[in-house]
């Protein structure tokens, strides 16, 4: 699918000029003459990103812009303001309202397509990392594993999750939830940093669950070293009541009482050392089941697929 730009200046010749050119480039664009356009325009369909005049008569890029960041639909909407080279100030103030980025006119042609590139670029990679932990999300995810299986080079996939979190989260609330969330980001990163291995990849599925692509030689340390950090540190969470008699205590919907043991993390790890992979969807499968044999164990567990 064609990414959209949609292009904002009063002026006819410039906003076909750029319209073109962008559509030679492969992308989509659409146009407005005037800010009160525009708004609608990007506020109805939202773009992928807006190129937008500062200076226009009725409402002005900055406003434009101001009301952008406000409004739900387009508060995320990457912007590239097009400002005159000697308004200095007109830069600086859309940088504040949060433009991503500016060029000056008269443009060179070949800067401002490089600098929508680079803008288009930034803003995938932040909308695939997860709000909450900083680490890629699914899409990047999907490319690691496709690379990894695509080279033929020996990999190992681990999938983590944490047992007894939805009781831990709705015991103790979902702020201490994603606190928890963090720490084992920060417990998984610091496993792969421990294994000395350069090319680690650690991903954030979504809620308790994890992905991480590692050498194979070093999945058991990973494993050992994340394990045993999950169970150093998870306790620090928890109520001291709590954490002395080994459980939380969570009420359910009949009023019945339940008790869950502290929560522990089960790894997963599937490689293609012993076995060929032939796609990311049986890395995943197969570490996933790994994982599911890593939960029928008391406390934190893994489970390191070896079958030939």
């Amino acid at each position: 699918m064609k990414e959209r730009v949609l292009v904002v200046d009063d002026d006819p010749d410039i906003v076909q000029f750029v319209r073109m050119n962008l559509e030679l480039e492969g992308f989509e664009a659409e146009t407005a003459e005037n800010g009160r356009i525009a708004l609608d325009m990007a506020k109805t369909r939202p773009p992928d990103l807006v190129l937008l005049d500062v200076m226009m008569p009725e409402m002005d890029g900055l406003t434009v812009l101001r009301h952008m960041r406000n409004s739900p639909a387009t508060a995320n909407v990457p912007v590239i303001i097009l400002t005159a080279k000697a308004l200095a100030e007109d830069r600086v103030r859309g940088l504040d309202l949060g433009a991503d980025d500016y060029v000056t006119k008269p443009f060179d042609l070949d800067e401002l397509m490089a600098r929508v590139k680079t803008v288009l670029r930034r803003a995938q990679q932040m909308r695939d990392l997860s709000p909450l932990t900083g680490l890629p999300g699914n899409f990047r995810i999907a490319r690691e594993l496709e690379e990894r299986v695509r080279s033929g080079e020996p990999f190992a996939v681990v999938h983590a999750d944490l047992d007894n979190f939805k009781a831990f989260n709705d015991h103790y609330g979902f702020m201490r939830g994603d606190s928890v969330i963090k720490f084992s980001a920060s417990t998984l990163l610091n496993a792969a940093e421990a294994c000395g291995d350069p090319d680690a990849f650690v991903g954030h599925v979504g809620g308790d669950d994890f992905v991480a692509v590692i050498n194979p030689n070093n999945a058991e340390e990973f494993c050992k070293a994340a394990t045993t950090s999950y169970d150093d540190g998870i306790l620090d969470f928890y109520d001291t009541a709590d954490a002395l008699q080994g459980y939380i205590e969570v009420v359910d919907r009949r009023g019945e009482r339940h008790a869950f043991p502290i929560s522990s993390i089960s790894i997963g790890v599937a490689t293609n050392m012993r076995r060929r992979i032939t796609s990311e969807w049986e890395a995943s499968a197969v570490a996933s089941e790994m994982k599911e044999y890593a939960k029928r164990q008391p406390g934190s567990s893994y489970q390191i697929d070896r079958r030939t």
